[in-house]
């Protein structure tokens, strides 16, 4: 008796195309101190692990691409290990997928508080895991009166009620409370990345 072939284009069903997601990556410190990276330099480092339609935005470190649907942590490795291969230093990175990030972009905390009307400004800091109930309370513990905080998945909006530089704490500060690597974004810096890369 003779047996069917499931091979060729007949077959391709039994092996459907993987899906496609579009991520956005969070560079952290990628051009501080002695350290300048090039923008082309930075997406050659992300087309040679694979990854497709790599395109920087902004010169603080923020780049979308294409990748086959898999885990945000994944893909934070790979680009770590890649950018530390290329550059010769460890680059954090925080991933977030467009859709993620649309949503990141859209919350309003600090219960709708109209932020911008009020000359205050507001900072977004990217972190890789959810930050512990107790290590959120000692960080909302740090509230002041120029300063506040909210804690939303892996996400902390900053509130600085006034001037940058008149707030007490920094970058640095922060991952000492976290106990985490982060990196920080103004919040129209990731509205014009979230419209960029929806």
């Amino acid at each position: 008796m003779a047996h069917s072939s499931q091979t060729g284009p007949a077959a391709s069903w039994l092996s459907p195309e993987p899906e496609v997601a579009r991520y956005v990556a969070f560079l952290r410190a990628i051009n501080v101190g002695q350290h300048t990276v090039k923008m082309a330099d930075l997406r050659r480092s992300f087309e040679a692990i694979g990854l497709a339609s790599v395109e920087s935005f902004i010169a603080s470190g923020n780049v979308g691409f294409e990748a086959d649907a898999v885990d945000e942590a994944g893909l934070e490795r790979r680009s770590e290990t890649a950018l530390q291969g290329d550059l010769g230093y460890r680059v954090d990175t925080f991933v977030r997928t467009s859709k993620e990030l649309s949503e990141i972009a859209a919350h309003r905390p600090f219960d709708g508080l109209d932020v911008e009307s009020r000359g205050w400004r507001l900072f977004i800091v990217l972190v890789g895991s959810r930050p512990k109930p107790e290590t959120a309370a000692r960080l909302t513990a740090l509230s002041s009166e120029l300063d506040a905080f909210e804690v939303r998945n892996r996400e902390i909006y900053w509130l600085v009620r006034g001037r940058y530089g008149d707030s007490k704490f920094s970058g640095a500060l922060l991952e000492r409370t976290l106990e985490m690597p982060a990196t920080v974004r103004g919040a129209p810096t990731v509205r014009k990345i979230a419209a960029r890369f929806s």
